[in-house]
């Protein structure tokens, strides 16, 4: 096993075919999944906008080895995202992902003199 990065990752996506239940399960939950929400955990962490119930994106925190790169951190949030979501019972489409490899991430901190 290679060295290991942390990578943030947001999953994007679409709803589709929500059953009825399903809508209204997301409706009633709304505020449960607003920006207050927003974390990125390795459970991952689902958020969206109740008007209109079209999108949505959900944060994880994949560790994998840093040989493999963003590519397979962003797969690996993906599949956690499609298995959760099947299991709560929603429909979606298009998953795209956004990954930010913390452990090569830059920190610019403000010198003394810029204070």
């Amino acid at each position: 096993m290679g060295e290991r990065h942390t990578y943030r990752v947001i999953v994007r996506g679409t709803w589709e075919g929500l059953t009825d239940e399903a809508r209204a399960r997301l409706l009633a939950e709304a505020a449960e999944h607003g920006l207050t929400s927003m974390r990125f955990t390795e459970e991952g962490s689902l958020s969206y906008e109740p008007s209109p119930l079209k999108h949505f994106s959900m944060r994880y925190v994949v560790v994998s080895d840093a040989a493999d790169g963003e590519e397979m951190a962003g797969a690996l949030a993906e599949d956690r995202a499609e298995g959760t979501l099947r299991e709560l019972g929603y429909g979606f489409r298009d998953l795209r992902s956004t990954v930010t490899d913390l452990d090569t991430m830059k920190i610019n901190r403000r010198s003394a003199s810029r204070r």
